[in-house]
């Protein structure tokens, strides 16, 4: 099943085809504040989940093809990353920091939009800006300290990420947490939908050019390994969003490009780039110049 927000805050399920609105089931409106029906249906969903799968049998709905996907989980909890989660990417950023080694880190929640919204590009000359390939994992069940073999149960779902960043040595999370720097959406994928977790293409193109590709088969910590890290430290809540990861390929994206982000069995997202008029700041007043395979960002 795919769960998704819509037109200003409805809550809809869709089969593909069809969106039907359950904001009324999960007890929430358009215009709660703040945004947390989504997470409350999520917890609720293993009780909700025959309910909803009468309402989509059941009602006509309106075309997919009609609404204005928004970023499924608006106000999760939290919003954690792991950094260079692939070989190949941490061989072309020269990189010792791998998540096996480094944990993880955290993006600032404001940072979410959705599969409608441009990345906009803050107002930073002499700094590039990057596109990172990337699968969200949508947590369904509280826990804490969860073992690696009971992981895939705190799963609820699946979705498309684009991990946003501005190359440079300063704080890792400030240069990810711009307005508009993770795109996620357009769904949720419920994680029954996915026969297999450790087999999961993705690949992300800026315009038409092919950019970079992976599978979860690749990853160094690996989809229950980084939920059980995660908890060990911090209690992870419905809704909270772990961003796995990105293989080789990053570059730079620019005014007028379009990035394409596609996952099997998950969904696609083509997020368009314009520039904008803010960001400015002096912590990132000095131009930095992005070197393949150089030091360590």
């Amino acid at each position: 099943m795919k769960l998704l927000r819509y037109n200003d805050g409805h809550i809809g399920i869709s089969d593909g085809t069809k969106v039907v609105d359950v904001s009324a089931l999960c007890s929430t409106s358009a215009a709660e504040w703040p945004p947390v029906g989504i997470n409350r249906l999520i917890r609720d969903y293993p009780t909700l989940k025959a309910a909803l799968e009468a309402e989509l049998r059941s009602r006509d709905g309106v075309p997919l093809a009609s609404v204005r996907l928004q970023t499924p989980v608006p106000w999760p909890n939290k919003l954690i990353a792991y950094p260079v989660n692939y070989h190949d990417h941490a061989t072309e950023m020269a990189s010792r920091g791998l998540a096996n080694l480094q944990g993880f880190f955290l993006k600032a929640n404001s940072s979410l939009s959705g599969p409608a919204d441009p990345i906009e590009l803050p107002a930073l000359p002499g700094r590039e800006v990057h596109h990172e390939c990337e699968i969200a994992l949508v947590i369904g069940k509280q826990g804490r300290q969860i073992a690696v073999e009971d992981a895939l149960d705190h799963l609820f779902g699946y979705a498309c990420l684009i991990d946003v960043t501005i190359r440079g040595k300063e704080e890792r999370v400030m240069r990810k947490s711009y307005d508009s720097f993770t795109p996620v959406g357009p769904w949720i994928v419920t994680a029954d939908e996915i026969a297999d977790p450790f087999d999961i293409n993705m690949r992300l193109w800026v315009n038409d050019e092919l950019r970079q590709q992976a599978n979860t088969r690749d990853l160094i910590v690996n989809i229950p390994q980084m939920i059980s890290i995660a908890s060990s430290a911090t209690t992870l809540y419905p809704g909270d969003l772990i961003a796995a990861g990105t293989p080789a390929g990053v570059g730079p994206i620019w005014d007028g490009d379009v990035v394409t982000i596609e996952i099997d069995g998950v969904g696609r997202m083509r997020i368009p780039v314009v520039a904008g008029k803010r960001g400015a700041n002096p912590v990132f007043a000095k131009p930095y110049e992005f070197k393949r395979a150089g030091p360590s960002s």
